[in-house]
């Protein structure tokens, strides 16, 4: 990064080993929130002995209804050394974690690669899964290449004026396209690993019922947040998306949208976008959503069942996992 940093479409370029900050508010040195066992992601991610979540500080996109607030935009980070990162994977390959599960990893791709080198030198044999926003570049994705087994992008806007109005990032959509195009180039399609269960994999899967069992060895999986009042643009990220990709990846349909403040009166947004981001996603515009998927062919996806809105599937960002500073 001497010559800046442009690991991110923000193309920043500012030399952040010299202690300087992009949009993602970091320098290089690697900051994390928590590194823990994780139940909460899809169940062929998680399965029943957790995912080995290493939750990173900072984020290329600033969603303003991020979840991950505290972390996302820096308020909450431990620093940590590249030999402490790799004994972090280590751990949770220790503690049992299904995989190392990399959180929001784009702004410190360089220093994962060289943990990654020192655990795998130590004998880190779990599957490593890339968990990220997808505002990624090809070029840092290429990097990824024979390290990453299950890529985990988001699809997050398809209308550029909402991409705009709530990540500041008009580009989104063809920037994500493209990053995952290149996950695709890399993994294949999706194979499961059928030593990890006695049943078949189910298509059109109900998150709780899906079996706990079933590790995907290798491919992608796009998840999708639905947002309250968007229905029109779920429904077109999924037709784009089915018709990009057809049956090679996994698409994650998610209805855990949670407010996390009163949007109301902020006066940058459009006010009708405003009241609806102030609350939960109704059933009726998630069943709208999942009808329209079936409709046009959507088999294989993971979708949310009962009430997941709820602040408890947010993880304490109080630095689990990681060495004392």
């Amino acid at each position: 990064m001497a010559q800046g940093c442009n690991l991110c479409n923000r193309n920043c370029n500012v030399s952040r080993n010299n202690g300087k900050t992009g949009f993602c508010r970091e320098t290089e040195i690697v900051r994390l929130a928590r590194a823990a066992l994780h139940y909460w992601e899809e169940p062929c991610i998680s399965l029943s002995c957790g995912s080995g979540a290493v939750f990173f500080t900072g984020c290329s996109l600033g969603c303003i209804f991020c979840q991950n607030a505290p972390i996302s935009s820096s308020q909450v980070g431990r620093e940590v050394s590249v030999p402490a990162l790799a004994d972090i994977f280590l751990s949770l390959e220790q503690q049992g974690a299904a995989n190392i599960n990399l959180v929001t990893p784009t702004h410190f791709v360089p220093s994962i690669i060289r943990a990654l080198d020192l655990a795998r030198g130590k004998g880190l044999a779990l599957p490593i899964v890339y968990n990220t926003g997808s505002y990624d570049s090809v070029e840092t994705l290429r990097m990824l290449e024979g390290y990453v087994d299950v890529y985990l992008p988001d699809c997050k806007f398809a209308s550029s004026s909402l991409s705009a109005a709530l990540c500041h990032a008009s580009d989104y959509y063809e920037k994500a396209l493209s990053a995952i195009d290149e996950m695709l180039r890399q993994t294949g399609p999706f194979v499961f690993d059928p030593s990890t269960s006695d049943v078949p994999v189910p298509k059109y899967a109900d998150l709780s019922f899906f079996s706990e069992h079933t590790a995907m060895k290798k491919g992608v999986i796009v998840r999708h947040l639905v947002l309250p009042g968007q229905v029109e643009d779920s429904c077109s990220i999924l037709k784009d998306l089915y018709a990009r990709y057809g049956d090679q990846i996994f698409i994650s349909i998610m209805n855990q949208y949670t407010p996390m403040r009163d949007f109301s009166s902020d006066p940058s947004l459009d006010p009708k976008l405003a009241a609806a981001l102030s609350r939960k996603l109704t059933t009726y515009e998630y069943e709208k959503v999942l009808s329209f998927a079936k409709k046009i062919g959507i088999t294989n996806a993971f979708i949310q069942a009962g009430h997941t809105a709820k602040e408890s599937f947010i993880p304490a960002f109080d630095y689990e996992g990681l060495p004392d500073q």
